[in-house]
């Protein structure tokens, strides 16, 4: 399981039959995912005695969250799928936060900081997704009345204060294993070359692109 989509990065491996599930893990620090990923990968891998091809799926967390680290999340993903032969799974970071908390029957709302005065926002049911949506301030605030509040930012709980938000830590990748065993059972897998990154929002070179010059006919 790869999660590079947050502030920090992660990767896991795990194996439903063992008593501890999660068999190993590694936090990549900071904004390290593009250097330390394959290697830590590699590192996990061997240190288990497994072989890529003996792997049920390779999972990734698509986004929403850092550009980059999507970016680089996504594509070690495809490449490892590929090389493996194995599915791929991919799972929205809004859909792990959703299940730090057990909701119950109860709405859960999932909040993210977006920047730009924005967020990114999930609407679920357990783990069901009802919506996701890239909301300012007053509409995050009018879409998340009712239900439980869930985020993991301090930041964002002290702008929605007033929504009494439940603040989790921030899920890690090893918080992908319950979304991706229900998805193994069902059969759910991606289209590897049609698989593209979760952002939500248009990337900084889109929003400041110059329009393009207008043709003059001759």
């Amino acid at each position: 399981m790869i999660h590079t989509a947050g502030g920090e990065g992660s990767v896991a491996l795990a194996d439903t039959e063992m008593a501890s599930a999660i068999v190993a893990t590694e936090v990549l620090p900071g904004r390290s995912s593009s250097e330390r990923l394959v290697p830590a990968v590699r590192r996990l891998m061997a240190a288990s005695g497994w072989l890529l091809s003996e792997l049920a799926a390779v999972v990734v967390v698509h986004g929403p969250g850092s550009f980059t680290g999507i970016r680089v999340g996504v594509s070690a993903a495809k490449g490892l799928s590929e090389a493996g032969g194995v599915p791929l799974i991919a799972l929205s970071r809004l859909a792990l936060l959703a299940g730090a908390v057990d909701g119950g029957e109860q709405v859960v709302h999932v909040v993210l900081d977006a920047g730009r005065g924005e967020f990114y926002y999930g609407e679920y049911m357990g783990k069901r997704c009802v919506r996701e949506a890239l909301v300012g301030a007053q509409d995050m605030k009018k879409a998340a009345s009712g239900g439980l509040v869930v985020v993991c930012e301090v930041k964002v709980a002290e702008a929605l204060r007033e929504l009494r938000p439940k603040l989790v830590d921030e899920p890690l990748a090893g918080d992908a294993l319950p979304f991706a065993v229900e998805r193994v059972v069902s059969g759910r897998f991606e289209d590897a070359a049609a698989l593209d990154a979760n952002y939500l929002r248009r990337t900084d070179a889109e929003i400041f692109a110059k329009p393009a010059a207008p043709r003059v006919s001759r």
